[in-house]
């Protein structure tokens, strides 16, 4: 027998119900097109192999070190940061930004937690190998748990272009 794929674990799959009832909450849409009552499993993999980016972290208080680490990443997101899934899960998500741009990264995530959600973000990452790359248009929204509390915070962007 086959080996599950990571983003088909119990846990994941778990992170991905918060992933979807964050975003219905912020947005007011479904973070996945077509009917929300298909199984999990098959929606875990949609969002695996969609082509808009998906990240999240988990609600580690980002004031102690090392800070929130990342939970999912989607296969645009681990191509796009050009690492595999056991290097880019479980990593400080604080990481996935150069030291310079941290601050702003931060501000964007507060601003975020505050109010349930944001769209239009825009900023600058590092891939794995220290290139750089410019996002835009992202959603920036709170991960909801089944008892409604905030479990960490996800973001996704299709716009993105290397710089």
């Amino acid at each position: 027998m086959q080996p599950q794929p990571p983003w088909l674990s119990p846990p994941v799959l778990e992170r991905l119900e918060c992933l979807e009832r964050g975003h219905l909450q912020a947005f007011g849409r479904p973070l996945l097109a077509g009917d929300p009552d298909r199984p999990l499993r098959l929606r875990a993999q949609e969002l695996f192999a969609a082509a808009e980016v998906v990240l999240a972290h988990d609600g580690a208080d980002p004031g102690l070190d090392p800070g929130p680490r990342l939970i999912y990443a989607n296969c645009a997101a681990l191509r796009l940061w050009r690492r595999p899934w056991a290097e880019l899960v479980g990593m400080p998500s604080r990481l996935t930004a150069e030291p310079a741009q941290r601050s702003s990264r931060s501000q964007a995530l507060t601003q975020a937690l505050r109010s349930g959600g944001i769209r239009g973000y825009a900023g600058i990452r590092i891939d794995s190998q220290g290139r750089r790359f410019q996002l835009s248009g992202a959603r920036i929204w709170s991960l909801i748990g089944a008892d409604g509390t905030t479990c960490g915070q996800a973001a996704a962007f299709e716009n993105w272009w290397w710089i």
